[in-house]
């Protein structure tokens, strides 16, 4: 890898983190006000929290640090495919260990950690693995154009 690619990916890595705590913001956000606020079950406080934060992320990554063109739909499911399997180990898995006696915003801050190093190796490696970097600003207007018009 040349050292324009490299400072290119570490670019990247960077846009992804920023967004990412967007997103972490807005989930820990949702959990404790169901989990600690609502009195909700960890399990479901988790789970709204996580779903929300996935929209958010997708939706801006997307756009903004893989800047890929590729087939949103498909996008989407793939990184369901991800969510599929990552959503139930997590959900039970936490649940399990708060049951422990582990708070659960702490098990809540150690899973979004896992997530986000997981989903942006799936995102770059699988997802947008070919595409990153081929939306054009033609491609962007247009679809900012779609996204309007689909409200």
């Amino acid at each position: 890898m040349q050292k324009s690619e490299k400072f290119k990916e570490i670019i990247r890595a960077a846009k992804f983190t920023l967004i990412s705590i967007s997103a972490g913001l807005i989930q820990i956000g949702v959990f404790t006000l169901m989990y600690e606020l609502g009195g909700l079950p960890y399990w479901l406080s988790y789970l709204v929290s996580l779903l929300l934060s996935i929209i958010w992320n997708f939706t801006i990554n997307r756009k903004v640090t893989f800047k890929a063109a590729n087939n949103v739909p498909k996008a989407m499911a793939q990184l369901l495919c991800f969510y599929a399997v990552f959503t139930p180990v997590t959900v039970w898995g936490g649940q399990w260990i708060e049951g422990l006696g582990v708070h659960g915003l702490v098990v809540e801050a150690v899973t979004m950690i896992l997530n986000f190093v997981l989903e942006f190796l799936f995102c770059r490696f699988v997802i947008y693995r070919d595409s990153c970097d081929t939306a054009t600003v033609d491609d962007r207007a247009v679809n900012n154009e779609q996204d309007s018009s689909d409200a």
